[in-house]
């Protein structure tokens, strides 16, 4: 078994390399979803703004979307090398399911994705359209069965334990909608659609606050403004509905998401605070009365069992916890704002001409992905100290590795990460830039707009866009 300070860089390697290949997936999910939109609306109206969009935002997709394969492919490596223990035991049920994600999902997306790229004007509109759609629904494919393979490591299920000590599937249904899976994924894929939308959004601000009649910014901030005037309240439900989900399978870790240490009837709801796992209780706690317990339990004195109640063993780091769920409701209120501020705008006529709106939305441009990576840091150390919940702990899953050979790795993967992705994301920044043209040119050799009928007198004249 692997020492205390291996683990622990185990930990911290695996959580820099998922943070990191998290934003790609997300962004993936969303930005396919709004290039399928947006080729629709072209075939549908013949509006030239939008196929120019589309082409203006496939080229930092498929930059975002390389860069989540390469980065993806790590896991599959750490699994083998940092926590083989955990490969051994929990491979037989695992080990299928990302399987599934690649002969489902990827092969979709990698079949596809060349054709939506590149195929237009070799196909014609149809087909590509069918194509744009698989490679959206490729993404969503295999958002599901990651969500699944967390989920079941969450609230594990179907599973029965061999003379090997393995889990072995007994119920596959069970294994794939364990009792945490829908509102895992729900959550997961509105965050990741609610995340692009604010990328979206703030490259098109950014271009409006220069220019308020760019057709191409307009437009985009639009779209982006609808799906965060949708999405965000939906998150926010979505969210409750998996907190009361988590209230009923780990319970430890809603106790550290909330500070209270101790159980009682009434809980206040705690804005602010200093949890002290050493101690025991949040220090200079600044909460609401009552308001806690009619979240979690709907009951105005309903009891909220405190993190004091569980074996020391098993409670989750409520110092970290605390906050990283108080930065993503915090963040998640904060994008609900901006769409309501947009639904406002846009009833005064004065959704293109509010600087202040723009320069709101530009300032949130990232305010996504944080929320996403911190809500996906509530979820990981919540269920600590287990890697299956309940069932198996992080100190029986580690690799016999020592410390210095992972530390080693770990810095390997921080130098080679800063410089790869780095790069990479540096280039998506530098394309989106510049404006969109009313003509964006193509990724491949030649105008699509040939290929799909469009001429460059046709369409030129854009629609109002709102």
């Amino acid at each position: 078994m692997a020492g205390a300070q291996a683990i622990l860089l185990a930990r911290m390697q695996f959580a820099f390399t998922v943070g990191v290949h998290i934003v790609f997936p997300a962004l993936s999910i969303g930005l396919s979803a709004f290039l399928a939109a947006l080729e629709a609306l072209w075939l549908a109206r013949g509006d030239a703004v939008y196929l120019s969009l589309f082409n203006y935002w496939k080229k930092p997709f498929a930059v975002v979307f390389g860069m989540g394969v390469v980065s993806g492919v790590v896991m599959s490596y750490q699994f083998g090398a940092n926590w083989s223990a955990f490969s051994e035991r929990a491979g037989p049920v695992i080990g299928p399911l990302l399987g599934y994600e690649v002969l489902t999902a990827f092969f979709m997306e990698a079949g596809f994705l060349g054709i939506m790229l590149f195929g237009l004007e070799r196909v014609g509109p149809r087909l590509h359209m069918l194509a744009t759609a698989l490679v959206a629904l490729g993404t969503a494919v295999s958002a599901f069965w990651i969500t699944v393979v967390n989920s079941w490591m969450q609230t594990p299920a179907g599973y029965s334990i061999n003379g090997n000590g393995q889990f072995v599937p007994a119920d596959w249904f069970a294994v794939v909608f364990n009792p945490s899976l829908p509102y895992r994924f729900s959550h997961m894929l509105l965050a990741a659609y609610l995340s692009t939308s604010f990328v979206v959004g703030a490259v098109g601000a950014r271009h409006l606050l220069r220019d308020r009649g760019q057709p191409g910014a307009r437009l985009m901030f639009s779209m982006a403004m609808w799906m965060a005037a949708l999405v965000a309240p939906a998150q926010i439900v979505a969210g409750d509905m998996h907190g009361l989900n988590t209230l009923e399978w780990q319970p430890a870790k809603v106790a550290a998401m909330e500070g209270d240490f101790e159980t009682i009837a009434g809980a206040p709801l705690i804005l602010f605070g200093l949890p002290d796992m050493k101690a025991g209780a949040t220090k200079y706690a600044v909460g609401i009365p009552h308001l806690g317990s009619l979240i979690l339990t709907h009951s105005w004195n309903g009891a909220v069992k405190g993190l004091n109640d569980f074996p020391a063993a098993d409670r989750p780091d409520a110092s970290i916890l605390f906050w990283s769920f108080r930065i993503m409701v915090a963040l998640g209120f904060a994008m609900f704002g901006i769409g309501l501020w947009s639904l406002v705008d846009r009833w005064r006529g004065r959704l293109y001409d509010d600087p202040w709106l723009h320069r709101a939305a530009l300032l949130l441009g990232p305010a996504g992905l944080v929320a996403l990576l911190a809500g996906w840091t509530t979820t990981e150390v919540g269920r600590q100290p287990f890697t299956v919940y309940g069932l198996m702990r992080t100190a029986e899953s580690a690799s016999p590795i020592a410390a210095p050979a992972v530390g080693a790795s770990l810095a390997a993967f921080v130098v080679v990460y800063l410089a790869a992705f780095g790069a990479g994301l540096f280039y998506a920044f530098r394309l989106v830039r510049k404006p969109p043209e009313i003509l964006e040119p193509d990724m491949a050799p030649g105008g699509p707009q040939r290929a799909a009928g469009v001429t460059p007198i046709a369409g030129l004249a854009p629609v109002a866009h709102g």
